[in-house]
């Protein structure tokens, strides 16, 4: 059973304390001081035009004129993205990029440069998707220059900005689905500016689409100082609590047909809570060379409550028909890390250099227990299986950045991983096995400023993502994985002229070492045989129109993203569409601002095999099928009352479009049309 918050209470009452701060806490002054976090692609005005590879920045207005629910919101109208969701607020996260298939980790998700994944190394990384409500901004890097991070950039690096609130807002909304939400931010500074103290509390509750009931609590506190004139520090408190009823199941074919929209899991639960404490310190050592350091830990519970199902029953009804037999699959992990970054301006060969070197040590830890339900009511019982994962890492790299002259500049890089994995099942007499890898990742990429409106760009680079413990250790046997490998390329251009802003990237990623399982040797059931291969282009266009209007656009192709080996040779990822499209027309009118956003999608598969049919019946394990492609308008509206409030509203899914999101044993179908309003008070 997961635990009872024990910093509830405290933390409620900072919530109430940082609401009524006092004006004068709130004064600003020139020498405000900015709180330090490690950052992806950076604030300065010149951070994209840096870049070697294709990157997306996005502000909190953007974000507040989605009107989100959940960051896959945000990210499934982003160049290149493809999310596949579950259910509407993302509890779980299934984030794809450049053709490689949603249902599996390749992308590297930050939060101020922390990682938020519980188990890079271990496994089971999908298990936690940061809220948007507590984010100022997003950033999304791609290509060679998300060679600084790791592990798991094949895709890329996605980074979470946390807000920083100044002043006093309170924010509330309601909506389809009984849902309900609340946010209070409330953040201020010393009379000098040199210190800080803010807080971003969200209660959210909701009786879902198709009965899929949640009740979500996210509280972060962060507070800073400067320390004397070269130094700052700053930390950051978070604690996650959410209940959700949701389960692997969907619901069959013949009730899709029939519209039909109730919970086929209805007492199915997955409990999540975690909490997470960051530090970072930034200090200038001189007007050349600055060094950044960020210690993070967090730990997470993540308890799966889940009955089983009579299949021969479930057949007959045509639905899922539910055992007494109640299963919790309950783990728990636990993480530290310890990462600096140092900054340095030189002069070699006579150049504009700008170097920067990064070390990164990192501990990983999870307790797995399986759970035989004897007391369904309380959820207790017989742990039946009991599994402690652990890895630890370290990352170093170095790039340089050299300016040939005003208009080239080229950055070669070199980045290492080396890894440690160890397992250890307690109910097999407490046998282990452990495993080790180092990865070598070069990289190089450069700008190109062609005219002033428009930068060529590009780069090539290494990047991996380590096999999870239960699979490097399948069987507690020493499976001798490498890590899953991907050379990727890409050539881009961006720029802006008049009212026009643009930016295309094409891409070429040759993906080997896939894991795949069905080796001849039973002490050998996985083996580094796969290949993928994924090419294709992406291309964003924003225009202002005049008279109060724009239109913002993007496309996606990725007419190749096959398995080039094995059994599905030839065959398309699964969750790897060949389109994606986003539109939106925006207008803006005085204190009035709308949008008619669209989001297409092409049709995916559900499995490697790329299965055409859907089953119709309770077939075990991961569905096959061909999901139809869709697209899904939202309407959306701001009105700024005053300086104080803003008032707003949405109707998603405006035309009440009915399709399918994924196969996981049944069907899940995508939310129905649903109406929202709003409000945000800033005092």
């Amino acid at each position: 059973m997961k635990p009872t918050p024990v910093f509830t209470p405290h933390l409620l009452a900072m919530a109430i304390a940082a609401a009524t701060l006092p004006g004068a806490v709130l004064a600003q002054s020139e020498n405000t001081v900015r709180l330090p976090s490690m950052e992806v692609v950076g604030s300065q005005q010149d951070s994209i035009s840096r870049q070697t590879g294709a990157v997306v920045v996005l502000d909190r207005e953007q974000i507040e004129r989605i009107q989100p629910t959940s960051t896959e919101d945000v990210l499934r109208r982003v160049a290149g993205v493809h999310t596949k969701t579950e259910e509407e607020s993302a509890i779980v996260s299934n984030i794809g990029i450049r053709g490689l298939s949603a249902s599996e980790a390749k992308s590297l998700v930050l939060e101020d440069g922390v990682p938020v994944a519980p188990g890079l190394f271990i496994g089971n990384d999908r298990y936690f998707n940061p809220r948007i409500q507590r984010m100022e901004g997003i950033e999304i890097l791609k290509g060679s220059s998300s060679l600084r991070y790791g592990p798991s950039t094949i895709g890329g690096v996605i980074n979470y900005k946390t807000k920083t609130p100044e002043g006093v807002a309170v924010s509330g909304r309601v909506g389809s689905f009984n849902t309900r939400e609340a946010v209070l931010e409330a953040g201020g500074r010393n009379p000098s500016g040199d210190a800080y103290a803010g807080i971003v509390a969200t209660h959210a509750r909701s009786d879902g689409f198709m009965d899929k009931d949640y009740e979500m609590t996210d509280i972060m506190v962060k507070a800073g100082t400067a320390l004397g004139d070269n130094q700052n520090v700053s930390v950051k408190y978070s604690w996650h609590d959410n209940e959700a009823n949701i389960s692997y199941r969907g619901i069959f074919l013949q009730d899709y047909r029939a519209g039909k929209t109730y919970n086929p899991a209805p007492d199915d639960y997955y409990l999540t809570d975690r909490r997470a404490f960051d530090i970072n310190h930034e200090w200038h050592l001189n007007d050349r060379a600055t060094l950044r350091t960020l210690a993070y830990w967090s730990e997470m519970t993540r308890d799966y409550w889940r009955y089983d199902v009579d299949t021969p029953a479930s057949n007959a009804a045509g639905r899922w028909v539910y055992r007494d037999t109640l299963t919790g699959n309950n783990r728990s992990f636990e993480r530290y890390g310890l990462e600096s970054r140092l900054s340095l301006d030189h002069d070699l060969f006579g150049l504009i250099n700008e170097a920067e070197f990064g070390l990164r040590f990192m501990k990983e830890e999870s307790d797995d227990k399986r759970i035989r339900a004897t007391r369904a009511q309380d959820r207790t019982g017989i742990n039946d299986r009991h599994i402690k994962d652990s890895a630890e890492s370290i990352a170093g790299y170095v790039q340089n950045r050299f300016v040939i002259n005003e208009r080239l500049a080229i950055t070669p890089g070199l980045r290492f991983e080396s890894y440690e994995q160890t397992r250890k099942i307690l109910t097999q007499n407490g046998d282990s096995e452990d495993t080790s890898n180092i990865e070598w990742l070069p990289g190089i990429g450069f700008t190109y400023q062609l005219v002033p409106a428009a930068q060529l760009y590009g780069g090539a680079y290494r990047a991996f993502s380590p096999a999870s413990n239960g699979v490097a250790l399948d069987g507690l046997v020493d499976q001798k994985l490498d890590g899953e490998r991907s050379d990727n390329y890409e050539l881009g251009l961006r720029g802006a002229n008049g009212a026009f802003t643009y930016d295309v990237t094409a891409f070429y990623m040759n993906f080997d070492n896939q894991v795949v399982t069905g080796n001849s040797d039973p002490n050998l059931s996985q083996s580094n045989a796969g290949k993928t291969l994924h090419y294709g282009l992406e291309a964003a266009l924003g225009v202002e129109l005049g008279g109060g209007f724009s239109l913002d656009t993007n496309f996606t192709w990725v007419p190749e993203s096959e398995f080039r080996t094995g059994d599905n040779k030839g065959n398309r990822l699964p969750y790897a569409p060949k389109y994606l499209a986003n539109a939106a027309l925006n207008y803006t009118y005085g204190r009035l601002s709308t949008a008619l956003n669209a989001h297409y999608q092409g049709k995916q598969y559900g499995d490697p095999s790329n299965t055409k049919d859907i089953p119709n019946n309770a077939a075990g394990g991961i569905w096959g099928g061909q999901m139809r492609s869709y697209t899904v308008y939202d309407l959306l509206a701001q009105y700024q009352l005053n300086d104080n409030l803003r008032l707003q509203g949405a109707v998603k899914n405006l035309t009440d479009k009915r399709y399918i999101t994924g196969l996981r044993q049944g069907i899940y179908v995508g939310p129905e049309r649903s109406f929202e309003v709003g409000m945000n008070y800033r005092f």
